[in-house]
């Protein structure tokens, strides 16, 4: 199976110079916890989630209006294709410990996104399953384990 026969498409995007309260917006429309941060051509330069939103809000001494998402926005990104095998996204998401991946285009342009909840309604506990349950499940596993120790309150 490949990623194309998952991603979801209909996908809302912003700029780096969107404000975070427009990006906060588009995720409450969109049921969302992310935006991709694309350049005029389309390509992704950034993701925006919303915990990144809540953190600068919570930190800054300015409005969430007056904040340009450009200036907190993950800059590494992680991608996959729409032709890649679901494997390739699901390796990545374990090894890179995120949840969701855009998904490009041949011409590198932003075509989608692919999500553990896109990959969940596809897993199978089943020889020859398109989408492992078990590899699911080490993915998941790798993606919540916590990076560092709790600061004690």
């Amino acid at each position: 199976m490949t990623v194309k026969e998952l991603v979801t498409s209909d996908v809302q995007s912003c700029g780096a110079d969107t404000d975070l309260a427009t990006a906060a917006k588009i995720m409450w429309d969109r049921d969302c916890g992310v935006v991709p941060v694309v350049n005029d051509q389309q390509n992704v330069i950034g993701m925006i989630t919303d915990r990144d939103i809540c953190i600068a809000a919570a930190t800054r001494s300015a409005r969430p209006a007056d904040i340009r998402v450009g200036d907190v926005m993950s800059k590494e990104v992680h991608v996959c294709a729409l032709g890649d095998d679901v494997r390739v996204a699901l390796n990545t998401m374990r090894e890179q410990r995120v949840r969701r991946l855009p998904v490009l285009d041949g011409q590198e342009r932003l075509a989608g996104i692919v999500s553990m909840n896109d990959l969940v309604m596809r897993a199978e506990c089943r020889t020859g399953a398109n989408v492992q349950g078990e590899k699911f499940l080490e993915t998941l596993k790798s993606i919540c384990a916590h990076s560092r120790e709790a600061v004690p309150a």
